[in-house]
């Protein structure tokens, strides 16, 4: 098991959901914590209370993803003594709307190619190099079934997930011959801000989704990424895919 003690974690999204619970989870176990999301004023918030509570060092900042520039010159900019990311948690990601093909939003579709697959990509580009000088690290990428299992109405959400997938995989193979390690954490219903973002704001449509059964939480998304980061350095986590026992695919679930 790998120790995470005084090891350097990036995560994106971090200003609530699965990202908060994951920076938490690395800085109970000694990490110190890079932290970055839109929402500037969460991510304060948090990095002050990981620091408070688990006595680690923390960085915070605001970040949009979709924004190469912005990428490129926050991370490229970081305090020497932020520079040496162990472990890159590409977390920021969404949805917008569930629509048919025909009928959806031009400007929905940007908005999740530009956040799930191009900013996964701005963000991979400016941390994996110093990773490859440094010879070591491991990127760590949010997923999900949906990356597995198309489902009606998900189109292009599943198809910026299945990017992912594939961009796991490539990645990988372009880091064969280093110790350098890459995972997808591909998680289904999870009970966070995720459904409150696909529907913009209307929090009764999103109860819905998660009415009748049991999901997953953040915590167990973050306790499973945090397992992948500790497994012994000769041994690659290449794909977990974890679901609510109420769930079977994307959309075939057991409600009571």
């Amino acid at each position: 098991m790998i120790s995470l003690k005084d090891k350097i974690v990036l995560v994106t999204g971090a200003s609530s959901g699965i990202g908060k619970a994951t920076a938490t989870q690395f800085a109970a176990l000694g990490a110190h914590i890079i932290i970055c999301a839109r929402r500037n004023e969460k991510v304060l918030t948090l990095a002050e209370d990981l620091r408070k509570k688990f006595n680690v060092r923390t960085y915070a900042f605001q970040l949009d993803v979709r924004n190469q520039k912005e990428v490129e010159q926050s991370l490229n900019t970081l305090p020497a003594e932020w520079k040496n990311i162990s472990i890159l948690v590409n977390n920021a990601g969404l949805s917008r709307g569930l629509d048919n093909i025909q009928d959806a939003k031009i400007e929905d579709w940007d908005e999740m190619i530009d956040t799930n697959v191009k900013g996964l990509l701005y963000v991979t580009r400016a941390v994996l190099p110093g990773m490859v000088e440094r010879n070591e690290g491991h990127i760590i990428n949010i997923g999900s079934v949906a990356g597995h299992w198309m489902y009606a109405k998900g189109n292009v959400y599943a198809a910026t997930k299945f990017a992912v997938n594939a961009l796991s995989q490539g990645i990988k193979m372009d880091l064969l011959g280093t110790p350098i390690r890459v995972t997808s954490i591909d998680p289904g219903l999870v009970e966070t801000e995720f459904s409150v973002v696909r529907f913009r704001g209307d929090e009764d449509r999103a109860k819905k989704v998660y009415e009748g059964l049991t999901p997953l939480t953040p915590d167990d998304i973050a306790d499973s990424i945090v397992w992948a980061a500790t497994r012994p350095a000769h041994m690659n986590v290449n794909n977990i895919i974890l679901m609510a026992t109420d769930q079977s695919a994307p959309t075939m679930v057991h409600r009571k």
